[in-house]
């Protein structure tokens, strides 16, 4: 196990460099000047010696094979440079983000596994009665329902439940606070988006959850299990649950790293400051090193994610071993 470990995290090296070249050959090729975007908002004209100081100030002065390789240093080093736009270093602008995506991640995750895996395993032994009819429909109405408009509905809700309760509109704060500074605030904050985002995450991981627990309660051992007289509540949680998460957990791993910097729409709805919203910022304002910075945190949230899932499938299903 753990020299598979190992041989994972060395070839995750070659990956993340081909990610950074592809990133950063994609960003050169954009339209536009950084500087020229910088020096034109101060209005009139741009001398060629303050944008030649400029384009020294961003490194934009040097070859691309330089930029390139000090691109990479600074992954490797955690140093990525200064943002363009804002002059803050890139690891500050993130870090101060990153914990707000990370959490809403986190608690989407943790709503949409509770949901899901009891719904669909539920669904798949009611196969066909009215209560899978039931859950199918919240389902689809989970993956057809957009995650902007559920927001704006939540937020509605809130506001008429707390008019009807409390006699005036209440709302939670718009300012983040970290758990560890004010657990409650920082609930009020993010429970919301959560649960907003962790119906929708769940409506996906349920019809998967249904799909698999119903092809491997068609399989001969758990017939065999049945045949046994062993109770079917032993049958259902240590011979099909168990088979069945494998497609699931997959599923889950890839949407978690996905919120991690996918949460764009969501995060306007909210007023979040998060990962999703500085994509958007960097791109807008022409940022090339804190956008290839964005792209190179998701591309590594990926990448540890897949090893977390695989390693997993060694827990879920022991007939699996990693050489």
């Amino acid at each position: 196990m753990y020299r598979y470990i190992l041989n994972r995290l060395l070839l995750s090296i070659p990956t993340l460099i081909g990610a950074a070249a592809l990133v950063f050959i994609l960003m050169r090729l954009i339209p536009g000047d950084i500087c020229m975007v910088r020096l034109g908002g101060s209005g009139g004209s741009i001398s060629a010696s303050a944008l030649a100081v400029c384009h020294a100030q961003v490194g934009a002065d040097r070859s691309m094979p330089l930029q390139f390789l000090d691109f990479i240093g600074g992954f490797a080093t955690g140093n990525f440079g200064i943002s363009m736009w804002s002059g803050k270093p890139v690891v500050l602008e993130i870090a101060t983000r990153l914990p707000v995506s990370l959490e809403i991640a986190i608690l989407a995750t943790v709503v949409a596994v509770l949901i899901a895996i009891p719904l669909g395993t539920i669904s798949a032994l009611k196969q066909n009665s009215w209560l899978d009819h039931i859950v199918r429909t919240v389902a689809i109405a989970g993956i057809a329902t957009p995650s902007f408009w559920l927001g704006i509905l939540s937020i509605l809700v809130v506001l008429d439940v707390s008019r009807w309760l409390f006699g005036s509109p209440w709302m939670p704060s718009i300012d983040y606070v970290p758990l560890w500074v004010d657990p409650l605030q920082n609930l009020s904050i993010v429970i919301l988006p959560a649960l907003t985002i962790g119906y929708r995450y769940s409506a996906v991981t349920m019809r998967m959850t249904r799909s698999a627990m119903l092809e491997v309660l068609r399989e001969d051992y758990i017939r065999t299990a049945r045949a046994k007289g062993l109770l079917e509540q032993l049958v259902v949680n240590r011979h099909a649950l168990k088979n069945a998460m494998l497609p699931v957990v997959t599923l889950i791993g890839i949407e978690f790293a996905f919120l991690i910097g996918g949460l764009v729409v969501t995060e306007q709805v909210f007023n979040l400051n998060g990962i999703g919203r500085l994509f958007v910022q960097a791109v807008q304002n022409q940022d090339y090193t804190l956008t290839q910075a964005l792209v190179m945190l998701t591309v590594a949230v990926f990448v540890v994610t897949n090893l977390v899932v695989d390693v997993l499938y060694a827990w879920l299903d022991p007939r699996i071993r990693f050489g």
